[in-house]
């Protein structure tokens, strides 16, 4: 809100500016022949739609956005804000010389501005140029006009450094926005020696670094300084604490650290203050009540402690109050909640606060958004939580708050609770049981898992008929999974994992519209939440969604006592991504009809009872990434193509009489014929019998052979030769597989790196110390090959393991040789493997660690992640990609395929710099060979349409899921939308439809739209295009790309 008002209030010193100007000429005097002329160049040079209204047979003075001098006919303003224009500015413009406003602001405006334009225009008081794709330096080659007033080029491609000869003549500025461009160099503090005058700096979304320098102090006038998401450091210089009238302080994103200074509070008509994403320490200042006139405070994601100071309630206009994700603590007795007479959104979530919420929260009649998730708070849901008319969103989850059923009461009188987070309270407790409760007639989600709630599920859920998302997962709840879930209109995720139902699997959740119809799946809103939640399905994985229909349309069943035989029926969800019937006591045979559900990424079917074969219709679930049957009574032939190709050993373990390439176990010509369905039924029953007879003979003859191979060379390990390290190594052991207990099994092998000297003596007990015996907590990531766990060393360093369970198909010596031969890949733009080890059934490989995570949590998690990734960050991102891509396709020798590129597998350092992961795990092929015999690997959205036919992964085939990666970082869309309208649902056609009906403009992220990079972005889409396309021969080689992209934007430098 405050962002608009000062909008407004700029928008407003322009328009009284512009009013005051344009009254003081008339068009009495006809145009200036000189100047008419120069129009119409400028003119020539530019196309717009409509067409400028110059007409030749009508004086200069009459055009459109035109205002001459009365006297002189001399040309004084040129105003075409937002008129479509594109192409070039002429140098004809030069000519106006008596030129005193010129607003060419919201077009597509491209290329170097003039020689000399300003110093050569200058008369100059209003300067709009802003929201167009300029390019070029300001240096000592141009001088701003003494007269300028105002100057505006924020969201062009303006870069290098502002150098002062530039600015020095600028004594009138009253407002200087570069925002949103490349400017590198120092915060060019030194125009307040100039512009004493000046009421706005904004220097935010470009490259500046280093200290802020001292001398901002001297624009005592200043009202607005924004500087935020460069990369600076240090602290606040103390003289902007004397800069008494500023309103907003805006400088997040960037690397100051430090306390915040007491100065500040100095600053008494601050509306604004945004020093979130820093590296700030120690407490909140005391006495920031001093700040009376706030209207927004965002201090999250620092590293501030203490407790909040009580002076705050003074602070009496707050909006917005955001501390979550600092070292916070200690209780709310004296603050006074009850003062924030406009508080809409709190936020004190993943802080150390305890006691009970503060009653005088709920005096705030205004609250929309309340999060106190992740802390110790305990005591009861109070009374007066339902006084709040606006509450929609509310989460207290993790904290230890008692009496559930008082809360839901309470809660259910909330008319307007939309989003409703209770897990991991209420320890123990019976979960309300009612048929009927009156309420939450507006709930959409309900989170309620983790509890340990005793009871059943209760009859009053039926009647949420606005539900989307229902959790209640990790707790003892009993009884039936009732039937009537079916009959909820709007639900699409429905979590009741971990606990203890019984009984069937429901008919009647064969009618959950959400999960059955493509055309009730677009039912679900897509408006953004309050604040983001996240989402643990299954206990591993962390999920952050900033709207609802970003959730998979799930079931999850998993870890109950449910039996009998899985319907027929559950065909029908046809639009459901994950499907967890895991850990139940389920039997009978595979349905075949799973093969319906043509969108399924995840299917786990473990630890049941189930028999029969594996359906090889399942082979035509070409999204699915994760596929578990392990621990059942399966038999026959494992299905090999599709995505079958791809899935670890593991998801087959604990069948005996399975039997394929992946258990390394052959199929008898019997399991082979049944696996068939030979149609010669019973003509050959005697040979048959004949052949399973030598059959019988030759297995009962091998295994008496392998039992005394295995006997004959088996070691016998005494007491005595078990130190303390296999002790350690003993009671970590968790995996089916029984390790040989040797220290070579466990033996952690560095490579060399420049740091080899600090981890050449690394062993497995500092792996798990630096990983707490691999603890959840750890986890950073999860993928098809395994969970990524995030270890601090003993000397501090930081890296990445990823554990890979199970049998990866090769044998300990074969995989030894792989990865000491995949440690030789070095290159800037991929993960380098740095070590691994071999324990416990377990391989482990030990990578170097990625500061910013991956580009899916930038593009689709980070809240303000989109924001912060601006064309020039994603255009670099791209550029990594492909270079990391080219070594491995063309530099590596061997080459390598990737086969699973996403954007989950391209990790971002400090720098946003791009770097493959998981490229290590794909088998290595021949160089110059265009096929690879290994395994497809894929991922939902980015599989070559290819590999539906052949599970031959090819560099061809890299390509396509590179180009997708590259839409998703153009458009800011995942590959498949999950709940979307028809024609975005794949990004790819949608993307091909868009460009088809020449809506090209309507494909970019919202984020970079109107920026003035549109034409680089639309030769990247471009490339994008090429390499998705159909044929794998008509795309690019990544030599092609790496080329191509180059070429984007280098007339401007990018990098």
């Amino acid at each position: 809100m405050l962002m608009m008002t000062n909008i407004h209030r700029f928008s407003n010193i322009l328009l009284k500016i512009t009013l005051i100007l344009f009254s003081s000429f008339t068009c009495d005097g006809a145009c200036n022949p000189m100047d008419r002329d120069s129009l119409s160049s400028f003119n020539r040079s530019l196309s717009s739609s409509p067409p400028l209204d110059w007409s030749l047979s009508a004086d200069c003075c009459d055009w459109e956005g035109i205002s001459c001098d009365g006297s002189s006919g001399r040309v004084t303003n040129l105003w075409l804000p937002s008129r479509h224009l594109v192409g070039s500015i002429s140098p004809s413009i030069l000519n106006l010389t008596s030129l005193i406003q010129l607003s060419l602001s919201h077009n597509s405006l491209s290329g170097p501005l003039p020689a000399r334009f300003f110093q050569t225009l200058n008369q100059l008081q209003v300067i709009d140029l802003s929201q167009n794709r300029l390019i070029g330096e300001l240096n000592s080659s141009d001088t701003l006009p003494a007269k300028a007033r105002i100057f505006n080029i924020s969201s062009n491609q303006f870069q290098g450094p502002i150098q002062t000869p530039f600015i020095d003549k600028g004594l009138n500025l009253e407002i200087f926005d570069v925002n949103n461009n490349s400017f590198t160099g120092t915060i060019l503090s030194v125009i307040c020696s100039f512009s004493k005058s000046i009421k706005r700096l904004d220097f935010s979304n470009n490259d500046f670094t280093g200290l802020i320098p001292p001398g901002l102090g001297q624009c005592t006038d200043l009202l607005s300084l924004r500087a935020g998401f460069n990369n600076l450091f240090g602290s606040v210089p103390g003289d902007v604490f004397g800069l008494l009238l500023l309103e907003e302080l805006y400088l997040p994103g960037n690397r100051l650290a430090g306390p915040i200074n007491p100065s500040l509070l100095n600053l008494t008509n601050l509306k604004s203050l945004a020093l979130f994403g820093n590296e700030l320490t120690g407490p909140i200042p005391e006495e920031i009540g001093r700040l009376f006139k706030l209207e927004r405070l965002e201090l999250h994601i620092n590293h501030l402690n203490g407790t909040v100071p009580n002076s705050l309630s003074n602070c009496t206009d707050l909006t917005l109050l955001n501390l979550r994700v600092n070292l916070l603590g200690g209780g709310f007795s004296s603050l006074n909640f009850s003062r924030f007479i406009r508080l809409k959104t709190v936020d004190f979530g993943n802080n150390f606060f305890t006691g009970n919420l503060p009653r005088t929260l709920f005096l705030c009649k205004t609250l929309t958004a309340v999060r106190f998730a992740v802390n110790k708070l305990s005591g009861q849901v109070v009374l007066e939580i339902p006084s709040l008319p606006f509450l929609s969103f509310l989460t207290l989850s993790n904290n230890n708050l008692t009496n559930v059923t008082s809360a839901i009461r309470i809660l259910s009188r909330c008319k307007n609770l939309r989003i409703l987070i209770f897990a991991k309270n209420f320890y123990g407790e019976a979960l309300l049981d009612e048929e009927r409760l009156v309420g939450f007639q507006n709930i959409q989600l309900l989170a309620l898992g983790g509890c340990g709630f005793t009871g059943r599920i209760p009859m009053w859920l039926s009647e949420l008929n606005k539900l989307e998302v229902l959790d209640i997962s990790y707790n003892y709840l009993t009884g039936f999974v009732p039937g009537w879930f079916g009959d909820l209109p709007n639900l699409f995720y429905l979590d009741l994992s971990n606990n203890l139902f019984t009984g069937n699997f429901p008919m009647e959740l064969s009618k959950i519209r959400l999960l059955s119809s493509k055309s009730n799946s677009d039912e679900v809103k897509n408006s953004n939440l309050e604040l983001p939640v996240l989402v643990q399905p299954d206990n591993i994985s962390n999920l952050i969604y900033n709207q609802l229909s970003y959730l998979p349309p799930a079931l999850y069943f998993g870890n109950n006592s449910m039996s009998g035989m899985i319907p027929a029926e559950i065909g029908q969800f046809k639009y459901i991504l994950v499907l967890d019937l895991s850990q139940n006591n389920f039997s009978g045979k595979i349905p075949d009809t799973l093969s319906n559900l043509t969108n399924l990424e995840r299917l786990d079917l473990s630890g049941n009872d189930l028999k029969g074969e594996i359906p090889v219709s399942l082979q035509n679930l070409n999204f699915l990434s994760y596929f578990s049957v392990a621990n059942n009574d399966l038999e026959g032939q494992i299905p090999m193509h599709g995505q079958f190709g791809t899935f670890l050993s593991s998801s087959f373990e604990g069948n005996p009489r399975l039997c394929g390439r992946i258990l390394q176990r052959l199929c008898s010509s019997t399991q082979s014929g049944n696996t068939r369905r030979s149609k010669t039924g019973n003509m050959h029953n005697r040979t048959k019998i004949i052949i399973l007879t030598l059959v019988i003979s030759s297995t009962i003859f091998t295994m008496v052979l392998l039992l005394y191979l295995f006997f004959s060379r088996r070691k016998v390990i005494s007491k005595s030769e078990i130190d303390e390290e296999d002790i350690e190594e003993i009671s970590f052991n968790s995996s089916r597989v029984i390790p040989e207990h040797s220290k070579e099994s466990s033996l952690v092998v560095m490579f060399p790196t420049e740091d080899s000297n600090k981890m050449k003596d690394l062993t497995m007990a500092d792996i798990l110390k630096a990983t707490d015996n691999f603890n959840q907590a750890k986890i950073i990531g999860r993928g098809g090959f395994g969970m990524v766990f995030k270890a601090t060393l003993s000397d501090g360093s930081i890296v990445a393991i990823k554990k890979i369970p199970g049998d990866t198909g090769l044998m300990e010596r074969e995989f030894r040789a792989e990865v000491e031969a995949l440690s030789t890949a070095q290159h800037k733009n991929i993960v380098n493997l740095q070590g691994y080890c071999l324990h416990d059934g377990y391989r482990l490989l030990i990578y170097s660690y990625m500061e910013n995570g991956s580009l899916d949590y930038w593009l689709h998690e980070l809240p303000d992640g989109p924001s912060r990734l601006n064309w020039s960050a994603r255009l670099k991102i791209a550029r990594g990609l492909s270079e990391g891509v080219a070594y491995m396709h063309e530099t590596c020798e061997p080459h390598i395929v990737h086969r699973d590129l996403k954007s989950s597998n391209i990790l971002l350092d400090c720098d946003l710099e791009a770097h493959v992961a998981d490229f290590g795990l794909a088998r290595l092929i021949i160089p110059c060979d265009t096929h690879v015999s290994t395994e497809l690997v894929g991922t939902l959205g980015y599989i070559p349409p290819e590999y539906s036919e052949s599970w031959m992964a090819t560099l061809r085939g890299d390509m396509y899921s590179f180009g997708v990666v590259v839409l998703k970082l153009l458009t800011g869309k995942r590959p498949v939308e999950v709940i979307k309208s028809r024609m975005s649902r794949d990004l790819v056609v949608w993307v091909q439809e868009m460009r088809n009906e020449a809506r090209g403009n309507e494909i970019f992220d919202p984020m970079l739209r109107g920026k003035g990079f549109e034409e680089e972005m639309a030769r990247v889409l471009d490339v994008a295009c090429r390499c998705v396309r159909k044929n794998p021969l008509d795309r690019p080689t990544i030599t092609e790309v790496v080329d191509w992209l180059k070429n984007v934007g280098a007339d401007r430098q990018t990098t």
